[in-house]
């Protein structure tokens, strides 16, 4: 499906839902969002890849504060643990967020939600620019955001009772656990 040459108020912006290479009068998602000369089409190549970094910096920022609440989770968990007696039958604490917290939770995820389908839009228009632009953006940002840390314990001669007791990191897409 091909909309080159779309007359959008007197200037032709050239849309295609095919392989291209356009720059200079190129349209992204609205009419508005004409390219009319080099430096908007840079600009806007730098804006689509820091539109990425930004959602990476944003997914960090909701995994992030998901480990805070559950790390204040057990704090509390433990402070109640050093008050119960020795010798108590086993007990079970399930940890569910507060209505405060998991709206937080949910408007982090509407914001990322929204941000990843304005990138998956920039991406239906084909572009190569444009795409080579995200996927740079994803590069930085998962540099910049999401720098892998993973404690392992140390084992000192004789202590192999804990065979693979590490922190293993989770996916960079994680759904449903």
């Amino acid at each position: 499906m091909d909309h080159s040459g779309m007359d959008m108020g007197g200037n032709a912006c050239k849309i295609s839902m095919l392989w291209n290479w356009y720059t200079i009068d190129a349209c992204f998602i609205s009419s508005s969002w004409q390219i009319k000369n080099n430096g908007m089409f840079a600009a806007s190549c730098i804006g689509v890849a820091a539109l990425v970094v930004t959602l990476e910096f944003l997914r960090r920022i909701s995994k992030e504060y998901d480990s805070f609440i559950i790390r204040q989770f057990k704090q509390n968990l433990n402070a109640r643990i050093a008050a119960i007696p020795e010798g108590s039958e086993p007990a079970f604490a399930t940890f569910r967020a507060t209505p405060l917290q998991q709206l937080i939770r949910a408007m982090l995820h509407a914001v990322m939600f929204g941000l990843a389908y304005i990138v998956m839009l920039l991406a239906m228009y084909y572009n190569g620019y444009i795409l080579i632009s995200i996927f740079i953006g994803a590069g930085i940002g998962k540099f910049l955001c999401d720098w892998m840390v993973v404690r392992v314990p140390m084992v000192t001669r004789g202590e192999n009772d804990h065979k693979n007791d590490t922190d293993v990191p989770q996916e960079a897409t994680v759904c449903c656990g």
